[in-house]
């Protein structure tokens, strides 16, 4: 796993809080708390997304995520891409009992309790050569293209593309794409006056205009919109 989140929630009785998510390019799996509709709770797992994406919240609840590194995702599905933006139950009762027992103790029990499952499953070379890629598709601000990724790693295109078409279930072209969209969204959120051409310039748009395409496909508004809701 690259990392866990754990929201709580607590809403008043006949109302609903709709929480919007720019998700990272990668899949999650969740343990969610018991509900009236499902008394044990349930463990699901979320694709990889290219758009935003919403849950409406109700109730009293927990869930405990993990954002999965690419080489634990073959052991959910055989192939993330038919999950693209979508979300699917799936039969995990051990860990659904230990991560809820460890909810009744602590949030930090819970995620040990979730690692400690996790670290049963096995990795293989190639899941080790995808979280690679991951890394610099993702997290990497001076790979601007999937021949950046190939001649690091001294793999060719064609193996990049089926890497993480398998382990991720998005192009590498998609990846990098995202990976600036979030960059710029942070950027225009945590200061609102930054200048927007700028921004498109750093992150290595070709203008304001296709920094803007990028925020309308994925959030569905413009930057300057987007900059007046944060």
């Amino acid at each position: 796993m690259s990392w866990f989140w754990i929201p709580r929630w607590n809403i008043a009785p006949g109302r609903t809080s709709r929480q919007h998510v720019l998700a990272f390019p990668a899949s999650n799996l969740v343990v969610e708390s018991a509900s009236p509709e499902h008394p044990r709770g349930r463990v699901g797992l979320a694709g990889p997304t290219t758009v935003r994406s919403h849950r409406d919240l109700s109730g009293q609840g927990w869930a405990v995520g993990a954002h999965l590194r690419p080489a634990s995702v073959p052991e959910f599905t055989p192939d993330p891409a038919a999950l693209q933006d979508g979300y699917r139950y799936i039969e995990a009762p051990d860990l659904l009992e230990r991560v809820t027992a460890a909810m009744a103790t602590s949030s930090a029990a819970a995620v040990a309790a979730f690692s400690e499952w996790m670290a049963d499953r096995t990795t293989d070379d190639q899941g080790r050569l995808a979280n690679a890629v991951a890394d610099l598709l993702s997290h990497d601000p001076t790979v601007t293209g999937p021949e950046d990724v190939a001649d690091r790693l001294a793999i060719s295109t064609r193996t990049l593309q089926r890497l993480t078409a398998r382990y991720v279930g998005l192009s590498p072209t998609a990846m990098i794409r995202r990976r600036r969209l979030q960059e710029a969204a942070e950027r225009v959120r945590l200061d609102p006056t930054i200048d927007l051409a700028t921004v498109a310039a750093e992150l290595g748009y070709a203008d304001h205009a296709h920094l803007t395409k990028d925020f309308q496909r994925v959030l569905a508004m413009a930057p300057s919109e987007y900059r007046r809701h944060v």
